[in-house]
């Protein structure tokens, strides 16, 4: 990426600097764009809608002075390369310390959940955590906090947070429920998505436990596995081509087929610190805050 620094001209700097900055203000606000009327009638009045702010402007610039670090880059690089025929990209990261992701910020994640910053619950279930960054921000939240991971370097990473670590095959099984549940980015790098959902939803606490879910949109599902991608054996087939419409779809079919009802859903950046070719990485990411129906009745597994 041409950042404009061995432009000798401080005038030309400055104005090329200047349309840059323009630029990508114009495309960041475009991140937390949503046409509402193209929400369905169900889903448009519990659409809240986020902006940029400081602890994503604060993401951004760390990862913009990262990807500076030409040494580190390509050392990353050549490890990648290597590795990447055997290990997984999320085992790769881990071990390198690279790679973290930013989903929510701490406001955005009371907002959605309509709470104020000193609320306090008992446990949190993070699901897929990484190497915790995001959990971090949920956290401060709750007494316990609870977390699953399948790569053994993110594992590592979680322990040296203090968070419980879960295997994947436990956490439906401990002998308690939790107060909320995440699930970012998850649902479309599952075998099972549809049994997952379940399993979330006879983990939650009756009537207050609450679902974060995030989705990238449009939806795309594999798995991986070591250095391969595979489709997985359930795949969900969500209508629709725009952000708006698939929203909508997952909420009335998907959801719903799972016992789950909307409470709130946002537009948001998933974003990715990056590496000598781009300073970091964007997707597109729906947010939603899921409750039990307590009359829906579940589709046969």
């Amino acid at each position: 990426m041409w950042t404009g620094k061995h432009i000798r001209s401080p005038l030309v700097r400055s104005l090329f600097l200047s349309m840059v900055a323009e630029g990508e203000a114009a495309d960041q606000q475009e991140w937390y764009r949503c046409c509402p009327d193209l929400l369905g009638e169900s889903v448009r009045p519990l659409f809240v809608q986020s902006h940029l702010d400081s602890h994503t402007k604060a993401f951004l610039k760390r990862s913009q002075e990262k990807s500076g670090w030409l040494f580190t880059q390509l050392y990353h690089s050549l490890v990648s390369t290597v590795l990447s025929p055997m290990v997984s990209r999320t085992s790769i990261n881990g071990f390198l310390g690279r790679g973290s992701m930013f989903v929510f910020s701490p406001d955005q994640f009371q907002q959605l959940l309509r709470i104020e910053p000193d609320w306090k619950a008992e446990r949190l279930l993070d699901l897929g955590a990484g190497d915790g960054g995001v959990t971090e921000v949920m956290g401060v939240h709750f007494r316990q906090v609870y977390v699953t991971e399948v790569s053994p370097p993110m594992k590592w990473h979680l322990q040296r947070r203090n968070y419980t670590l879960l295997a994947i095959d436990e956490w439906q099984h401990t002998g308690f429920q939790y107060d909320v549940i995440s699930c970012l980015n998850l649902l479309d790098r599952c075998d099972d998505p549809l049994r997952l959902l379940r399993d979330i939803r006879s983990s939650l606490v009756p009537k207050t436990g609450r679902l974060v879910l995030a989705a990238v949109l449009p939806f795309q599902p594999y798995i991986e596995v070591g250095g391969k991608w595979e489709r997985p054996k359930e795949h969900l087939k969500i209508a629709g081509k725009m952000w708006e419409e698939q929203v909508t779809n997952l909420c009335n079919e998907v959801f719903k087929r799972a016992g789950f009802e909307l409470e709130a859903v946002t537009r948001l950046p998933y974003l990715c610190e990056g590496d000598m070719y781009n300073d970091y990485y964007v997707l597109d990411d729906a947010v939603f805050v899921l409750k039990a129906s307590e009359d829906a009745a579940e589709s046969p597994r």
